[in-house]
């Protein structure tokens, strides 16, 4: 049995290559940019209006106070959408322009609508009123002001989130980069595992499968089921595996028949293909039998998870996202930091991943509480928890006040922090 530090160093070691493909950018939200991407325009494109109003020449009105106004007559409007006004403009005059219209030449600053005087009225408006000088570029926004042709938008290995692409259709970016989506294929073991909604009491309902699909979207993997295997499906297992490493199938993952017992088959299975990397047993609670190997000389790679609920969730959660994020290039996941609510006491030499709930108090420090129910079959707790905590090796006892590391059960860190 090997440590839980030991066993992160052999997965980063026994990663697998994925290549990158070209998709839309409006269909790119959770995809890994694999290469940097860079704006095509200036944005804004032109100079334009960041207020309703009036554009004038500011040089117009250096001259100008109270005790001598002067009238500027109206030529035109301008709105948001419309080509630019292409008028030769004299002095003192003024055109209406909307938020978003184009700054035509001539014009340098804009007075809000809602401190316009019009003569000779608000009804018949041919000319505003000014009686004060107005400084240059008031209200405009200038071209390239927020984004400028060739600046960086998104760093190669971010996953892309909506404001994200809010951005990338604004700048004009159809089509970028991004890794291709891992394919995971899925195996649940056992004869009790049963795909019935009513079930005799010594079957058990198949509910791994469904929770580890239902993560595809949050954790970067496309999920194939290859339905369940049972005790005697050592040959077909094999099979299964010998048709992997020709398919596109990038990782198997099984649940369930990995540890020591009589029908416990998938090690022995593994043992006889040709591996690099390979661990089997961690010290870690819940979910000790996790085992891995990537198939020597291949793109592939295993994880065989144990099948109680809690201990799958958690190994999927702990070994293959992480493995996940890595084979995307992501940078590792930095933990929330959280002060522990309650004392916890667990085996000195063994790392817990504990469910918990996170909160934040009224002052704004974050809380974490270590529930009750921590057994690996247990899901109450699971429904009651938000987070994972990681209490890590080498200390036995956890005191109300420390400060922890939280990861979220069901989103990677690095989408939401």
């Amino acid at each position: 049995m090997i440590s839980y530090q030991t066993s992160k160093r052999i997965l980063k070691k026994g990663i697998i290559k994925i290549k990158s493909e070209s998709i839309l950018s409006i269909n790119s939200l959770n995809r890994v940019a694999s290469s940097n991407i860079y704006s095509k325009f200036n944005y804004p494109s032109s100079d334009n209006a960041a207020f309703d109003g009036y554009a004038i020449s500011s040089n117009d009105t250096k001259n100008i106070n109270k005790n001598k106004s002067k009238a500027f007559k109206i030529i035109g409007s301008i709105a948001a959408g419309k080509k630019p006004f292409k008028k030769r403009i004299k002095k003192f005059e003024a055109v209406e322009i909307m938020t978003g219209g184009i700054i035509p030449n001539g014009f340098d600053t804009i007075i809000p609508i809602e401190q316009i005087n019009f003569y000779p009225n608000n009804k018949t408006r041919k000319f505003i009123l000014i009686d004060r000088k107005i400084s240059k570029y008031n209200h405009i926004r200038f071209a390239g002001s927020d984004y400028k042709k060739n600046e960086l938008i998104i760093k190669k290995n971010t996953i892309i989130l909506p404001n994200q692409i809010l951005a990338l259709k604004t700048l004009g970016i159809k089509n970028i980069n991004v890794k291709k989506k891992i394919n995971i294929l899925f195996f649940s073991t056992g004869n009790e595992i049963s795909n019935g909604d009513t079930i005799p009491n010594w079957k058990v309902r198949n509910s791994n499968s469904h929770y580890i699909k239902n993560l595809n979207v949050n954790f970067l993997f496309n999920f194939k089921n290859g339905g369940i295997l049972r005790d005697n499906d050592e040959k077909v297992f094999k099979l299964k595996i010998r048709k992997m490493l020709n398919s596109k199938t990038d990782i198997i993952v099984t649940s369930g028949a990995v540890s020591a017992g009589k029908y416990d088959f998938i090690p022995n299975v593994i043992k006889t293909f040709r591996l690099s990397n390979y661990f089997k047993s961690v010290a870690i609670r819940p979910g000790k039998p996790v085992l891995f190997a990537k198939f020597k000389g291949k793109q592939k790679a295993i994880f065989g998870l144990p099948g109680n609920p809690m201990s799958s969730a958690a190994c999927f959660r702990f070994f293959v996202y992480p493995y996940i994020s890595s084979l995307l290039n992501l940078s590792d996941e930095r933990p929330i930091q959280a002060v522990l609510k309650n004392n916890f006491v667990k085996k000195k030499n063994f790392t817990r991943f504990a469910k918990s709930k996170i909160n934040t108090t009224k002052n704004g420090k974050i809380e974490v509480e270590i529930l009750k129910g921590q057994e690996s079959f247990r899901i109450k707790s699971f429904i009651k928890s938000n987070i994972w905590t990681l209490l890590p090796a080498g200390k036995s006892k956890f005191k109300k006040g420390e400060i922890v590391d939280c990861f979220f059960s069901n989103y990677s860190n690095q989408s939401l922090i």
